[in-house]
């Protein structure tokens, strides 16, 4: 009796934890989409590029903190996504996003926010749609594919012209207002120069990554097709 009733217990803990996982990846799916299609219908309706954080960059931010759950989600093992990884990705946009673009009002109308938003919307929705279906079910092999392809174009975009150029028009800003002097212990224009050079070869470990994932997951597909 004893032994059915733990295993009663874990199979509803176990399922608890797809509703849970199910439920947070659609939540952000879905705000994502919503962020995509703000995005999308500013630039329609005013043909220019100028208003991506007027129109999604609150959206934007507050999904970003939420996704610190998934930095949790590798800590306590429900995902085998590990800490390291999820929490560089996490930090680096959330810095980006509520350090930088959200404090500097004039950088917000900048060509590179908006490259930066459509990219990530375009990632996540991909990401998120896939992870949602994961915990039902297998995902259509085009959304497989997606999640693990779109990313080679996707992930260089958003960061180059993206994150990477927006920083450095951000560098002009954070000096003559002496951003942050008055509650870091350093320079924070000094530790953003610094963040800069270091960028590029932060950003390339997390895309080789990505496509030692890309080899793994695809690769199985096909393997499994096969057989």
């Amino acid at each position: 009796f004893g032994t059915c009733h733990r295993i009663t217990k874990l199979s509803l803990m176990a399922k608890l934890q797809t509703l849970y996982l199910f439920s947070y990846n659609f939540l952000q799916f879905l705000g994502w989409t919503l962020a995509l299609f703000r995005i999308l219908s500013n630039f329609i309706s005013t043909k220019s590029v100028t208003g991506a954080y007027a129109s999604a960059g609150e959206l934007i931010c507050l999904l970003q903190c939420c996704a610190f759950l998934e930095v949790i989600h590798g800590a306590i093992g429900i995902v085998p996504s590990g800490v390291v990884l999820p929490l560089m990705q996490w930090s680096g946009r959330t810095h980006f996003l509520l350090a930088i673009v959200r404090q500097i009002v004039e950088v917000q109308e900048s060509p590179s926010v908006f490259i930066t938003f459509s990219a990530w919307s375009l990632s996540e929705v991909i990401r998120y749609s896939h992870y949602a279906l994961s915990c039902i079910g297998s995902p259509p092999y085009l959304i497989t594919y997606l999640r693990y392809t779109a990313f080679i174009l996707l992930y260089p975009v958003g960061v180059g012209p993206g994150e990477i150029w927006l920083i450095y028009q951000a560098l002009p800003f954070i000096k003559t207002r002496n951003l942050y002097a008055d509650t870091l212990p350093f320079s924070y224009y000094n530790f953003v120069k610094v963040l800069l050079l270091l960028y590029p070869l932060l950003w390339l470990k997390l895309y080789l990554h990505l496509f030692k994932q890309r080899r793994s997951k695809l690769g199985k597909y096909h393997k499994t097709k096969k057989q």
